[in-house]
């Protein structure tokens, strides 16, 4: 039996994904499917900075902007809509390309999930009141003892993982590392590929802050008013820049200040985004110097499809 190739094209946030994945899918015969947290949601094109319609329009893309912000979304659902997809694109006889900066979807699509403890609601709330009055570095600390190698794979303020890793311990008294190790992943049966996109940091970080400009160019302002006097899930309400506009609106600063928080926060994203898939030895690491059209991108990583 032929196995089933499976694509990926990642890498962090500004660093042109979207173009080149469609360039490539035209190249390969393949559909896009979104690997992006933030992108699966509508109304929020801007803030996301989804692919638009003239590259959508050119090759099908699959679970972008799709779920209204008001609704929750996790690795879980993501895995069971994505391998659907995935099935679909396979009886076309094409070749399901993924593209996105989420290394936590990527991994669940690969990797499998681990069953571990449902969510407690009494237990997270505890663990929040906790955070909120001790800071979540204390918290981080307790996850050291306990789990150091899922604590290095979080950062000291990411306060919504540290917990969710406490709870599993605390539950089922194992890490949360060690039961993500008894997870199912695709099997012999798919040829997987992934390819992330590398670009200077210097380069990058021009990048994200010219796109943050061109977002306020686009609209940000009025899409985030928009987004803000809706009832948003607790996983779209953490969108970045979303924060940072929030309080620019509440009148705690004004809009350059917004702005380069914004630049500034989206630039440790894109660290963090790197510093993830760094960690993938799975990965091929696609060197652009940032000037490349997205033909020429697909190009250098088609070399490497077969």
């Amino acid at each position: 039996m032929l196995k089933k190739d499976l694509l990926f094209l990642v890498g962090p946030t500004a660093s042109g994904k979207s173009a080149a994945a469609v360039a490539l899918a035209k190249k390969i015969n393949a559909e896009i499917i979104c690997c992006d947290s933030m992108q699966v949601y509508c109304g929020m094109d801007i803030l996301t900075s989804a692919p638009d319609k003239e590259l959508t329009g050119r090759v099908r893309h699959h679970l972008f902007g799709f779920l209204k912000p008001c609704k929750n979304y996790n690795a879980a659902s993501f895995r069971k809509d994505a391998l659907e997809a995935a099935q679909k694109i396979y009886q076309k006889g094409k070749i399901p390309l993924f593209v996105g900066g989420s290394g936590l979807y990527m991994s669940a699509i690969i990797d499998g999930l681990f069953t571990g403890a449902p969510a407690d609601m009494q237990l997270r709330r505890k663990l929040e009141k906790e955070a909120k009055l001790k800071g979540a570095r204390c918290l981080y600390k307790k996850l050291l003892k306990v789990d150091p190698l899922s604590a290095s794979k979080i950062h000291a303020n990411d306060c919504r993982r540290i917990i969710r890793s406490l709870e599993v311990f605390l539950k089922t008294g194992k890490p949360i590392s060690y039961l993500q190790k008894q997870r199912q992943g695709l099997g012999p049966d798919y040829r997987v590929k992934i390819f992330a996109l590398n670009l200077s940091r210097p380069r990058l970080y021009q990048r994200v802050d010219q796109r943050v400009e061109l977002m306020f160019e686009r609209g940000l302002e009025k899409e985030a008013r928009r987004l803000l006097r809706s009832r948003l899930s607790k996983t779209a309400c953490y969108a970045l820049g979303l924060p940072e506009i929030k309080e620019y609106l509440r009148g705690k600063y004004d809009l350059q200040e917004a702005k380069r928080l914004i630049k500034r926060n989206s630039r440790h994203y894109a660290k963090r985004q790197l510093t993830w898939f760094r960690k993938d030895k799975r990965v091929k690491w696609i060197n652009l110097q940032g000037a490349e059209t997205p033909q020429a991108v697909a190009k250098k990583i088609y070399k490497f499809c077969n």
